[in-house]
């Protein structure tokens, strides 16, 4: 089969030159990311985890990432002493920065310092899982756009809060959604999409039929290969459309 051959060659083939973790402080805080290196690197891309926080997922992404030619760097929003453990820790972790935009403006910056300190190249492209799609956007809406050559949420949060709105002018959006996902609805993406076109944004949604919320999660019961795969040949079309044109 040739998703289950492509995609266990890429699991293979994913150990960069160079990669290690990142401490790095945030108003005192304790943080760590991680930063693979690619040999003669096409782009930066910048990971945000989702709610268990940055874990070995998001370090195999960017070894993936460093393989294809990419610099990756896994920032981490939640910071070394917030507990993920429990749904109840990860739901605290979130909602608190949910809250407060101001804040998860601050750590994304953190980490996007963390990544163009270390990557010879600052053309960039943000991607992010879940909960970390919706930092993605976050950015996406924020000062930070301009940084920023395209965005790319993976069953991620679709919302826009009250006060903020899209003007047209961001990066390019693409967005990766299960059809099957009852955490982010289709009605969600039917009303996302609805307000990026009257905005005039540019923007795609891929949208993998039977796919669960979290399908791209190897190992876990909701881990779906043929939506993980078609999702991560267009994610690399797109960023080579976005970093490499």
């Amino acid at each position: 089969m040739r998703f289950i051959s492509t995609l266990a060659t890429a699991l293979l083939l994913a150990t960069p030159a160079f990669a290690n973790d990142v401490s790095y402080n945030v108003d005192g805080e304790a943080f760590t990311g991680y930063w693979a290196q690619a040999d003669d690197p096409k782009g930066l891309v910048l990971i945000v985890h989702d709610w268990d926080g940055m874990t070995d997922y998001e370090r195999k992404r960017a070894d993936m990432l460093a393989e294809m030619g990419y610099n990756a760097f896994a920032l981490d929003m939640f910071g070394d002493k917030t507990p993920t453990e429990t749904m109840d820790h990860r739901r605290a972790a979130t909602g608190a920065l949910y809250q407060d935009r101001e804040r998860m403006r601050t750590l994304i910056k953190a980490g996007v310092d963390q990544a163009l300190s270390r990557s010879e190249t600052d053309a960039m492209v943000v991607t992010g899982y879940c909960f970390g799609g919706a930092v993605a956007l976050e950015m996406a809406r924020s000062e930070m756009a301009e940084m920023v050559s395209g965005f790319a949420t993976f069953h991620g949060g679709l919302g826009t809060p009250v006060g903020q709105a899209w003007d047209g002018n961001e990066p390019p959006v693409l967005v990766f959604h299960g059809g099957a996902d009852t955490s982010i609805t289709m009605q969600d993406v039917a009303t996302f999409a609805t307000e990026l076109e009257a905005s005039g944004n540019v923007y795609s949604i891929k949208v993998y039929s039977n796919a669960p919320h979290a399908f791209t999660v190897f190992g876990s019961s909701r881990y779906q290969e043929r939506a993980d795969q078609a999702s991560w040949d267009a994610f690399s079309t797109f960023l080579s459309e976005q970093l490499e044109s």
